[in-house]
C-alpha cells in the first residue's frame, strides 16, 4: 500500500499524534503510581494493542513482564459476532501476579469480558484493565475498566495499531476510516 492509498482511507484524525502521546505519559504516570512497589504483568491483547503497549511501557517506572493473547470475537465481520476465540494463550502463569491487561479499543465489551472473566478465573491477586480507546455508546455489557486513554464516539477508527482488513495499524493518530470504505455504511 502507498503513501497516497493509505492516506485515501483516512477521513478525518481524532486523535494527533501529539495528543497520543501526552496521554500515554499521563497514564503511565498513573499506573506507575498505583503499582509503586510491585511487578507488573502487562497483558497486551493482539494485534491491535501492541503500538500502545510499546508505548506504555516506556512510559512505566515499575518492574513489569509482557506477554500477549490474540482473542477473535469478529471474524471476518466489523461487529463483535459474540462468540471469542483464544487463538493464542499467555505464556505466562498469572496466579498470584498483579496483571494489567492492555487494549487498544473497547466497543461492545463483549470481548473484554470474556476475557476478564477468563483471567480471573486463573487467580491473579489484581487484575485491571487499561483501553486506550473506549466507544461507550456501544456498550452492551459494562466491563471495569481502570485507566481509559479516550471516549470516542461510534465512529469506525484505524490507526495507531487500529486497522481495517489489516491495514492502516501504521498510522501515528487515529483517525476515522473514509466514509467510502467503512462497511455497512449506507
Amino acid at each position: 500500500m502507498t503513501q497516497a492509498e493509505l492516506e485515501r482511507g483516512v477521513g478525518e484524525i481524532l486523535i494527533d499524534e501529539d495528543a497520543l502521546q501526552a496521554r500515554i505519559v499521563e497514564l503511565g504516570a498513573e499506573i506507575s503510581a498505583d503499582y509503586e512497589g510491585r511487578d507488573l504483568l502487562l497483558v497486551g491483547v493482539l494485534k491491535g494493542a501492541v503500538f500502545f503497549m510499546a508505548d506504555l511501557m516506556r512510559e512505566l517506572t515499575v518492574p513489569c513482564e509482557i506477554d500477549f493473547m490474540a482473542i477473535s470475537s469478529y471474524g471476518a465481520a466489523t461487529d463483535s459476532s459474540g462468540v471469542v476465540r483464544i487463538l493464542k494463550d499467555l505464556d505466562i502463569n498469572v496466579a498470584g501476579r498483579d496483571v494489567l491487561v492492555v487494549e487498544d479499543i473497547i466497543d461492545s465489551g463483549l470481548t473484554l469480558s470474556y476475557l476478564v472473566r477468563n483471567l480471573s478465573a486463573r487467580k491473579p491477586d489484581s487484575l485491571e484493565v487499561v483501553a486506550l480507546l473506549t466507544k461507550p455508546d456501544r456498550r452492551e455489557i459494562e466491563v471495569p475498566v481502570r485507566y481509559v486513554g479516550f471516549e470516542i464516539p461510534n465512529r469506525f477508527v484505524i490507526g495507531y495499531g487500529l486497522d481495517f482488513a489489516e491495514r492502516y495499524r501504521n498510522l501515528p493518530y487515529v483517525a476515522v476510516l473514509h466514509a467510502d470504505l467503512v462497511p455497512n455504511a449506507t
